[in-house]
């Protein structure tokens, strides 16, 4: 019996440059294209009925997968471009000096906190997890990381790090 490995090295060897050429049709970018192919072969590789086949239902097959891939590549771009005004932008500061004294502006302002407020912020605004489940972490009650959440915010808010220049004077 013909291993898969040889298989698709005749489909390689025979159709390769073809396979290419038809990927590089689909998306428009020979790197694209590339990626494209290989990962039909691996997945015509991956599939143990593809041994048994002819060149021609294979190649058949490549050529579905590297259509439905595209197809695929096409609409994660397209959710990308549809979602990605949602993002902050962030505009690159020339002055990183600047950038710099507002870091530890605010690592000195979360580090006057106590381990119970800079826990529950933590959590709360960077692993976004809600109340009932902060509790359950911190083993206290809901109202306690409310409680928590309120003296670290009004904490937070007397910091120059999180107050503009008009809050400031």
């Amino acid at each position: 019996m013909v291993s898969r490995a040889d298989v698709l090295g005749q489909l390689v060897a025979a159709r390769g440059t073809a396979l290419h050429r038809f990927a590089f049709l689909l998306c428009g970018d020979d790197a694209g294209a590339h990626d494209l192919v290989q990962e039909a072969f691996v997945s015509v590789l991956a599939r143990r009925a593809a041994a048994e086949s002819d060149l021609e239902s294979i190649e058949a097959f490549v050529k579905r997968v590297i259509i439905n891939r595209s197809i695929d590549e096409h609409r994660r771009r397209m959710r990308w471009t549809q979602r990605a005004h949602l993002l902050a932008k962030t505009s690159p500061s020339d002055d990183l000096a600047e950038g710099a004294a507002l870091r530890g502006d605010v690592l000195q302002a979360v580090h006057c906190l106590t381990h119970r407020q800079r826990a529950c912020i933590v959590l709360y605004y960077y692993d976004d997890r809600p109340v009932a489940e902060i509790a359950d972490i911190l083993g206290c009650s809901a109202g306690t990381v409310k409680r928590q959440l309120s003296d670290a915010r009004a904490r937070l808010a007397l910091s120059p790090a999180f107050t503009t220049g008009s809050e400031a004077e």
